[in-house]
Order: C-alpha cells, then sequence, then structure tokens
C-alpha cells in the first residue's frame, strides 16, 4: 500500500518515513502542503499521514480537498496541540485518527497497520495496489509497473491471501490449508513451493521484495520494498 508522509519537522518525517518503510509499506514525503498537493495530482495514496500545522497552509484545509478528491483515502492527523475542539474538527473531516505529539513510533506503527487491515477486510481486499504493483482479484487481472502480468487462478488465490495478511507470517500449514479451501483440491507443500517461487518470479524485479521468507516458518507479504 501507498503511503504518503506530510510532516514539515525533518527529523520526524524521516523517522516516520524509514518506519513506514522498513514495515513494508511504499512511502512519499512531503514538508509543506504544495509539495503534498503536487504529489496527490500525480499518485493515490491508501493513507496520508498528516500534520495539522504546515508551513504553506494547515492540515485540515488539505485533508478537505483530499477527501472531495478521493473520498477513501484514510487521514491520520498528527499535531502538537491536543485540543477537543480540533480533535472534533479533524473527525468531522473524514480523519481515521489523531495522533498528538510526542508519540512512541512503535505504537504509531501499530496504529497505522490497524488502520490499513480494517480498510482492506471493509473493501473485501479485492484490489491491491501499492503504485507499481496492481491486482483485481475479481477481474483476475494485474500490472507491474504498468504493464500486464499473467498469473494461474491458483497464484491469484495465493496473492489474495498474502495481501490479506500484511506483516503477518503465514505459515506453510495454515497457506495450505486456505488453499484448500478455496479449490476443495488438495494443495501438497512442493506445490506451494512452486508457486510461491512463479509468483516472486514475476513480480519481484528491479531489486523490489515482496514476500519474505521466515525460515522453519512459512511467508510474510511486506509489499515491494527494496532489496
Amino acid at each position: 500500500m501507498r503511503l504518503l508522509v506530510v510532516e514539515d519537522d525533518r527529523l520526524l518525517n524521516n523517522t516516520l518515513c524509514y518506519n513506514l518503510s522498513a514495515a513494508g509499506y511504499t512511502v512519499d514525503a512531503a514538508m509543506t502542503k504544495s509539495e503534498a498537493v503536487s504529489l496527490c495530482e500525480a499518485q493515490d495514496y491508501d493513507l496520508i499521514v498528516l500534520d495539522v500545522n504546515l508551513p504553506d497552509g494547515n492540515g485540515f484545509d488539505f485533508c478537505r480537498e483530499i477527501k472531495e478528491r478521493r473520498p477513501d483515502t484514510a487521514v491520520i492527523f498528527l499535531t502538537a496541540n491536543d485540543m477537543e475542539s480540533d480533535q472534533l474538527r479533524g473527525f468531522e473531516l473524514g480523519a481515521d485518527d489523531y495522533v498528538t505529539k510526542p508519540f512512541p513510533v512503535s505504537v504509531f506503527r501499530k496504529k497505522v497497520s490497524a488502520l490499513l487491515s480494517r480498510i482492506q477486510r471493509q473493501t473485501g481486499g479485492d484490489c491491491y495496489t501499492d503504485g507499481t504493483l496492481s491486482i483485481h482479484f475479481s477481474e483476475l487481472t494485474a500490472t507491474l509497473a504498468g504493464k500486464p502480468v499473467i498469473f494461474t487462478p491458483m497464484e491469484y488465490r495465493l496473492l489474495k491471501i498474502l495481501v490479506r495478511n500484511p506483516q503477518t507470517v503465514l505459515t506453510r500449514q495454515v497457506l495450505l490449508e486456505k488453499l484448500w479451501d478455496a479449490d476443495e483440491n488438495f494443495v501438497d507443500e512442493h506445490a506451494l513451493t512452486v508457486t510461491i517461487s512463479r509468483i516472486r518470479g514475476k513480480i519481484e524485479t528491479d531489486g523490489l521484495q515482496y514476500i519474505k521468507t521466515v525460515y522453519g516458518m512459512g511467508y510474510m507479504w511486506i509489499g515491494g520494498i527494496k532489496k
């Protein structure tokens, strides 16, 4: 999933981007409202982490503009002001959460993960996109960097299980059970290994890694980070 961090404190911006990227998300950064506007005109985001006070405007106005253009973009406000009136204003504009500075980055990562997981469940996980890889499960179509990618029905089923459980280690046994449930046919460990390998061969190009092998356990979807 693609995230945008809009924060004029360079250290905090860098810290958030580093930690969110390490968690497997594709992250862009902006220091000003104008930079954020330019990025949003060129790219859609699943989540925007948005500082309320920016050098050239305020986050409330930017949130309103974004929600008018793409209502399903999630927004988490960051602010040093914990006034109830500001929090209420943020939620009225459609914000999904409101975080008061300073805050533990580990807790913030959990908030982001929980919010994005909830969004995926609400949308039924029918589509996945991170700006490079896009998959439409109901249509059985996919593109990588704008070019079509062909997956087999088994590969689509496995991909759907993985992307619905980002940053979660799925054991080989769990994957085998879920694949068996989906197709009502037995899937053995060799078929699972081959399917994982074929998927990697199709999407892990240009130094990107989408699937992490957790040795002795299983696999984890990490979402297109640079190797």
